[in-house]
């Protein structure tokens, strides 16, 4: 059943909910340029967080201080991306209800390594399904992730991209990191990047594989750089001593969550994007590749050949072999590599912060009526 307050009522503000808002995080930066837009088309917008970072505390207010009555004029935005609190109290409350929808993990590919985020996921995946029933509109950030919208039942829905602002993927690379990079290519072969948390959905396991592969065949001094934070230490250990088991140990770089300046750095020294990952509901590092010409090799998996779209080489498996020779193709290959950049000029045009503010804009304040 829909909210009780009517639909037809002026909307005078939307403020979103969030269970977590947080740094250097593609959704709490997407929610920060929301409420921007939103104030700047004259809706009054505020920001509910079950927690914060240290940085990002005064930019929303905690969940305790939404109110404890529904008010008029007013609808309620979940950003629903894991299994929450926060979620049952937005359910709860008797404003006009929406919700924007970055997916959810499936907990099979999380559970063996991280059983508490398979909890959460699971969680998440239930409250979807249960939203639905008060949910009035649902945005997602990409059509994959609007079909499963659709499947979970909500009646009214719209896919629209992130807001990103692609200007924050550009700044001056860490001199430190730059120059070892540079040291290291000097001596010889290929640098491939993949950026995201490491975590068994992300595939890291895979690209090892990968890497091992394009070693044997093409490149024997081809490096692999694996950058994000750790899901859980015992994958990330894992990892490297699969890769230490391969050989790899020297080849294989898991540097952790790096400073905006040392992703630079990796960008700027990048022969190949490789991704295989398992999940995506959208992945935003395929739009920083594609914004520093990184020539991307993908799995076609989810939301992820329909963010590169032509930007890159999407395979139809994983096979080490497949993927190697797609790596190496993007990396000796200049005309190959010439079509994928001018492709991603065209590709990352469509993301432009501009054209998907109006985007958002007008689905939202259409479903305000």
């Amino acid at each position: 059943m829909l909210s009780a307050l009517s639909a037809s009522m002026t909307v005078r503000r939307v403020d979103q909910v969030i269970p977590s808002l947080a740094s250097r995080d593609a959704i709490g930066s997407h929610v920060l340029q929301l409420q921007a837009l939103l104030r700047s088309k004259g809706v009054d917008s505020d920001i509910f967080y079950g927690n914060a970072t240290p940085d990002r505390v005064d930019h929303g207010l905690p969940i305790d201080r939404i109110g404890d009555r529904p008010s008029t004029g007013r609808v309620l935005l979940y950003q629903l991306s894991i299994g929450s609190p926060v979620a049952d109290i937005f359910r709860q409350r008797g404003e006009r209800k929406f919700v924007n929808y970055h997916n959810i993990t499936p907990a099979e590919l999380l559970e063996p390594w991280v059983p508490h985020v398979g909890e959460e996921v699971r969680r998440g995946r239930a409250q979807l399904r249960a939203l639905a029933e008060v949910t009035e509109f649902a945005v997602a950030d990409s059509r994959y992730n609007e079909r499963e919208l659709e499947d979970a039942g909500y009646r009214s829905t719209a896919t629209v991209p992130l807001l990103v602002d692609l200007d924050d993927f550009d700044g001056k690379p860490d001199p430190v990191l730059a120059g070892r990079l540079a040291d290291a290519r000097a001596a010889g072969g290929a640098d491939l990047l993949f950026v995201g948390k490491v975590s068994p959905h992300k595939g890291q396991a895979d690209l090892v594989k990968a890497l091992a592969a394009y070693r044997a065949l093409y490149d024997p001094r081809a490096r692999l750089h694996l950058v994000g934070g750790a899901i859980s230490d015992a994958y990330r250990t894992a990892v490297l001593r699969f890769a230490d088991e391969l050989g790899l140990a020297d080849a294989v770089d898991v540097p952790g969550s790096v400073t905006h300046e040392e992703l630079i750095a990796y960008y700027g020294h990048a022969d190949a994007f490789v991704c295989l990952s398992n999940h995506e509901g959208f992945c935003v590092p395929l739009l920083e590749a594609m914004h520093h010409r990184v020539p991307i090799v993908s799995y076609v998996t989810t939301a992820v050949p329909e963010t590169v779209d032509g930007a890159g080489l999407v395979l139809a498996d994983k096979q080490p072999a497949r993927v190697a020779a797609a790596v190496h193709r993007v990396v000796t290959d200049a005309h190959l590599r010439g079509e994928l950049a001018r492709a991603a000029v065209e590709r990352e045009a469509a993301f432009a912060l501009p054209v998907v503010r109006e985007r958002f804009a007008s689905a939202i304040l259409d479903a305000c009526g």
